[in-house]
Order: C-alpha cells, then sequence, then structure tokens
C-alpha cells in the first residue's frame, strides 16, 4: 500500500459506497471490529476533506468508534460482496465473523484495516449525531428505513490519510 493524496482517486464516491460498498473498522490491535457500510459520502467540510458515514446504535463497531474517535474505510473495487455481506449480517460481539468472511486486519499507527483493499481512508471524528425522526422532511424515509426507531448515528470525519495498493 501507499499513501496518496485523496484527490488522486478517480472513483465515484457513490459507486464505491453505495454501489461496492466498504468495510468500516474500528479499534486497536488489543481489540477491534469491522462492519459493512452503503451509505455515505466523500466530500469536503469545515476546510478539510471528509467523510459521512451512518451507523446504527446496536452495531458493536459503534462503540470503537465512540470511544476512540477514528476509523477506517476499506474499498475494494466491488470485490469481496460476500465477504462484507458476512460482515454486514453478523456482530462481531458474539460472532467471529472475522473468520467467516476469511479477512484479516492490518494496524497502522493504533488504527485498523482490512487487508485486501484497493484503498483505505483513515478518518478521524469531528462530528457525530442520531438522526433525528422530527427532521424528516420526506416522512416516508422515516416509516421505509426506521420501522424500528433505531436511527443511525451520522459520524462526519476528517480524512486524515489514503492508502492505494
Amino acid at each position: 500500500m501507499k499513501e496518496i493524496d485523496i484527490r488522486q482517486l478517480k472513483e465515484s464516491a457513490v459507486k464505491m459506497i453505495s454501489d461496492d460498498w466498504a468495510l468500516l473498522s474500528a479499534g486497536n490491535e488489543n481489540n477491534w471490529n469491522t462492519m459493512t457500510v452503503s451509505w455515505g459520502g466523500i466530500g469536503e467540510i469545515w476546510g478539510k476533506d471528509a467523510t459521512f458515514v451512518f451507523v446504527r446504535p446496536q452495531r458493536y463497531t459503534k462503540e470503537f468508534i465512540d470511544k476512540d474517535g477514528k476509523f477506517t474505510l476499506s474499498f475494494f473495487d466491488g470485490e469481496m460482496k460476500k465477504e462484507m455481506g458476512i460482515c454486514g449480517k453478523f456482530s462481531g460481539r458474539d460472532t467471529d465473523k472475522i473468520s467467516m468472511a476469511d479477512i484479516k486486519p492490518v494496524f497502522d499507527n493504533n488504527s485498523v484495516y482490512v487487508d485486501k483493499a484497493h484503498y483505505v481512508l483513515f478518518c478521524k471524528v469531528m462530528y457525530a449525531d442520531y438522526i433525528k425522526p422530527e427532521n424528516f422532511i420526506d416522512k416516508s424515509n422515516d416509516e421505509k428505513w426506521y420501522p424500528q426507531k433505531d436511527y443511525h448515528k451520522v459520524y462526519v470525519a476528517e480524512i486524515e490519510k489514503v492508502l492505494k495498493k
């Protein structure tokens, strides 16, 4: 992996996140977890290169993000959908989904990302808050996406480093 500037990324952020998905990982060598994300974006806010992601409150990985204030996003160019499906379906709290998905952690400067990644974004949380149902302009989104009222926590994070395979 070599470090690149985010502006050297030629891929569409929408394709990378929405179509190809990513693995969001947080924690360190002592304890970590990963989960699949397919909602989010990449851009600029507050004068910084940034990403935003959505994490449901029951996700085990959320505990690591909240504790450490950072996470990584590993992208695979549309490969590994089966493995990412496992990481999205099962909780690392009570299942060894890492072995089930046949993935391995890579530790870098007290952060963790997933091997086989084509790109990795290292992110530091700048802002976080839960989606508030009263703020939906289009109320159908509340009904469609939150029947159990388990509103995502939105993390806006500075992209501190980007690695490319």
